[in-house]
């Protein structure tokens, strides 16, 4: 189960929250947001609730949607509240930095191969940061009001502390069985 002790928000994109929270999924490829620094992203949270994020093209980058894409997905400034039905453990992470490595991951991932390797080459180094999540499902979906703090283009943000309860009743997305399935296969591609 999540301990989380603290409210904190990893932003993704809507559907790769579904992925997770639904057991599609048990690695997120992350490159880092404009507003992370020359560092770039770095992992600062071992538990956190996955906050999804939007744009009206995200569908054409993923080869998996869920079945309710034609959700309405307000543009960031008009968004009125947030939805969250999922948060995450952090396992274990890689900095990868050989492209056949991150192309052999390409059936544990939802990303298209372009999306992949445009954050792959993007900047000055090319990597992309690898981390095994186990994801879990939240009892209810947790509903509050978006705030203009939640904007930009960063990973982490600070959520209101009411969350946290639910996470203490999450259920993991993957049975154990499942989990460890996907871990074994991940550290015989990366190591």
């Amino acid at each position: 189960m999540p301990d989380l002790t603290t409210p904190t928000g990893f932003k993704e994109w809507s559907f790769v929250c579904d992925a997770l929270a639904q057991g599609r999924l048990s690695i997120i490829l992350r490159k880092g947001g404009i507003h992370e620094g020359r560092g770039g992203f770095e992992w600062k949270h071992r538990e956190f609730f996955l906050f999804p994020t939007w744009f009206h093209n995200q569908a054409e980058k993923l080869n998996w949607v869920p079945e309710n894409t034609q959700r309405d997905f307000p543009p960031e400034e008009q968004r009125t509240t947030v939805d969250i039905d999922g948060c995450a453990t952090l396992e274990q992470v890689w900095k990868v930095t050989d492209w056949d490595k991150v192309a052999a991951l390409a059936p544990l991932h939802i990303w298209n191969e372009e999306i992949v390797k445009e954050r792959f080459i993007y900047d000055d180094e090319s990597c992309l940061h690898v981390a095994l999540v186990r994801a879990y499902k939240l009892p209810q979906n947790w509903h509050f009001p978006y705030a203009k703090s939640y904007g930009g283009c960063r990973s982490w943000i600070t959520l209101p502390e009411e969350g946290l309860p639910m996470a203490a009743a999450a259920t993991p997305a993957l049975s154990d069985e499942a989990f460890a399935d996907v871990s074994a296969k991940l550290k015989a591609i990366l190591g």
